[in-house]
């Protein structure tokens, strides 16, 4: 990957422009110009306690579909607490190269530090999931960027990572999240190469995680630029995180949370032990590594990720397979699969519902990867398009758009005999909106079928041939 060294000089301030922008305090702002030339906005979140007169720390949120405003209010709160400036652009996109997005992030970089006075090395960038990738990878190519909030997926890239341009890593995860293992393994990497790095875990799934993380992140950031000197220390601010932090450890204890208490305690003690004695921490550690409970948990959660490993490769090779040789006999072991997922649903150990939760997520994102390299190719494979959306069906069946697709794509094939099963596949799944049956594109001689109009009846009422013109 060709880099791309965006030069930018934080922390100076130039007003040039700052004229033609009033400035608003603890709301977010949507749509601010790039510059008048090019059509290029960002949306920004200043906190309440802004005040021109001093140099602010400022987090770039990522959004890979363009929300600036909507990646900005997952991190307002937070921002507010701990006084951060907030920014996210509206066009950065999946659809555009590395290098494009790159250098619409820098565009976006160099208009704000000719509005705001930027504290130079309190720079930092944050995404979730696509957007999070894209975020990891900034330290690499924009100068300036001194630490990553990466939400729901490990780094990208871990050949590319450079031991003299260090920058500070924190990863968030729910342990439901099929990112869980890359993360856990992402870690233990980052660590050996020195870079200086935190992961943050919670309950759930493939999602934002809760605002008090995010808050926690930026928590990090801060005690760190404290430990550095790039800040004075505050002790009041120090003693108080401390005490969230202890209060927290000792509930997930309470709430026999044992691998996330771990979790935490390690990484509380690996940020303040420049600022405290950390022997009280480590003596509630060495008594969780006693206890039997905490043992089993572990041994568990162990055991859950090593046959996970192996799940996931089955899930690879027989999906590689499957589209190679257009394999439509097989969808009865996908089915079959599922069925064993939601075994793991009711297991009573707590680290098997969690590894059958991130399965479910990873199927569905290897699918949907392979739709997108699909989709765009060059020529698309209809077929094997088809046998995605069919899989679809099988991993995610309560996402309607997969049936509607088959029934389109099988209708303009005149294969109707596969548009009607996904029809009534559909129908039975609770899907309601007959006037979008209805007006499906290249359906036409479908819907006036007899057997179209005979299964729309059977389950939404009075739909036998009820034709709505287009």
């Amino acid at each position: 990957m060709k880099k791309f060294i965006i030069l930018l000089f934080l922390g100076t301030v130039f007003f040039g422009n700052s004229q033609q922008l009033t400035l608003k305090k603890g709301i977010v702002m949507d749509s601010i110009a790039v510059k008048d030339s090019i059509s290029e906005s960002f949306s920004l979140y200043l906190p309440t306690s802004f005040e021109m007169d001093q140099n602010w720390p400022i987090l770039f949120v990522f959004d890979m579909a363009g929300r600036g405003k909507q990646a900005i209010r997952m991190f307002k709160d937070a921002a507010e607490k701990q006084g951060y400036i907030l920014a996210a652009s509206n066009n950065v996109n999946d659809t555009l190269t590395t290098s494009q997005n790159i250098l619409i992030t820098g565009r976006m970089f160099n208009e704000i530090i000719t509005l705001l006075p930027i504290q130079k090395d309190r720079t930092y960038s944050a995404g979730f999931d696509s957007g999070a990738r894209f975020a990891s990878v900034l330290p690499i190519f924009v100068k300036g960027i001194t630490g990553v909030i990466s939400c729901g997926t490990g780094y990208p890239n871990l050949e590319i990572l450079d031991g003299n341009n260090l920058f500070h890593f924190v990863g968030i995860v729910g342990k439901e999240d099929y990112a869980y293992p890359e993360m856990l393994i992402g870690k233990s990497v980052l660590g050996r190469l020195k870079f200086p790095n935190h992961l943050l875990l919670f309950n759930g799934g493939h999602e934002w995680p809760p605002t008090q993380y995010l808050d926690k992140a930026l928590e990090i950031f801060t005690l760190s630029a404290m430990a550095k000197g790039k800040i004075g220390k505050d002790e009041a601010y120090v003693d108080r995180a401390y005490a969230q932090n202890l209060q927290e450890i000792n509930r997930l204890i309470r709430s026999n949370s044992l691998i996330q208490a771990d979790n935490l305690l390690e990484e509380v003690m690996s940020v303040y032990r420049v600022f405290k004695d950390t022997d009280s921490l480590k003596k509630i550690k060495r008594d969780l590594k006693k206890d039997k409970v905490f043992k089993t948990m572990t041994r568990n959660e162990n055991n859950t990720l090593l046959k996970e490993s192996f799940i996931k490769e089955d899930y690879v090779y027989y999906l590689e397979e499957d589209l190679a040789t257009y394999n439509y006999n097989n969808l009865g072991w996908w089915i079959y699969q599922m069925g064993e997922l939601k075994k793991y649903d009711k297991s009573k150990i707590e680290a098997e519902r969690e590894m059958g939760k991130r399965l479910l997520g990873y199927v569905n994102a290897l699918i949907e990867d392979n739709i997108d390299i699909v989709r765009g190719g060059s020529q698309v494979n209809q077929e094997v398009l088809s046998l995605l959306w069919m899989l679809k069906t099988i991993t995610d069946p309560y996402d309607y758009s997969y049936y509607l697709k088959i029934i389109a794509s099988s209708a303009q094939m005149e294969d109707y005999g596969t548009s009607l099963f996904y029809l009534e596949e559909l129908l039975k799944k609770g899907y309601a909106d007959k006037a979008k049956l209805y007006s499906l594109e290249g359906t036409a001689l479908l819907r006036i079928t007899p057997e179209f109009n005979e299964i729309v009846a059977k389950y939404l009422k009075d739909a036998r041939y009820d034709v709505i013109k287009e």
